[in-house]
């Protein structure tokens, strides 16, 4: 068995490269869909953060806002507070989710991917969080395609110019928050440059999941998952 962070930051292409691994037979856990998950209503993850950040971060229907949040987080100075609430929890679960995928399958390569592995463990949120894991494989672009790739996801045809100022704003404020692929990179087992084709970024994906594969012990190669294409990051 073998624990795996799958890490880097916005825009930097996280999701296409867990798409080629889950090809491999690897399970994926996404950290933010599980944070998504967490924060629904009845969830204990929405209830703490509906009482501390107050009705501002509840909708009508009485989801949680997350544009508000964002705003708070990330214009407000309030991202410690957010992350206090909402990284534990979050963690807890994908360890107990990888606790399972291993006694099903002893070994099981589990990938955790999350775009702050280190973030988490900097920021006082989860300590020593990245010793949780046998190897951590970092993503890396150039941070203006960083940016490129993120506001091409979520800035529609039809925004005005301001919508567009404010997206890239916002993406910056987000990415100045995470750590720099310079800090991150001595303390990564292995580096997967996306600043190229997909062609580029599978080569050396294949080569990661063979070194892991190798190293998690598996007898034999595992299923690969042909009707799993690797599809663009669309993962914070």
């Amino acid at each position: 068995m073998l624990r795996v962070g799958l890490t880097g930051g916005l825009g930097s292409g996280k999701s296409t490269v867990a798409a080629i691994l889950r090809e491999h037979g690897f399970h994926v856990l996404e950290a933010d869909a599980i944070a998504r998950a967490l924060m629904q209503p009845g969830q204990a993850v929405h209830r703490a953060i509906a009482e501390h950040f107050g009705p501002e971060a509840v909708r009508a229907d009485g989801t949680l806002d997350r544009a508000r949040l964002a705003d708070l987080a990330f214009r407000h100075g309030r991202l410690a507070e957010l992350n206090r609430i909402v990284h534990p929890p979050t963690i807890a679960e994908q360890e107990r989710r990888t606790r399972e995928i291993f006694a099903a399958d002893p070994a099981a390569v589990v990938v955790i991917e999350s775009a702050l592995v280190f973030e988490a463990e900097a920021w006082g949120t989860v300590p020593e969080w990245r010793k949780r894991f046998d190897r951590v494989v970092l993503v890396t672009a150039p941070d203006a395609l960083k940016l490129q790739r993120f506001l091409a996801r979520i800035v529609p045809p039809d925004a005005t110019p301001e919508q567009r100022a404010q997206a890239e704003s916002d993406a910056r404020g987000r990415l100045a928050a995470q750590l720099p692929d310079a800090v991150k990179i001595p303390r990564s087992d292995y580096v997967v440059d996306n600043a190229g084709t997909l062609d580029a970024t599978r080569r050396q994906v294949e080569h990661v999941a063979a070194e892991l594969e190798r190293i998690g012990g598996a007898s034999e190669p595992r299923t690969r998952n042909p009707e799993r294409p690797a599809e663009e990051s669309k993962d914070l």
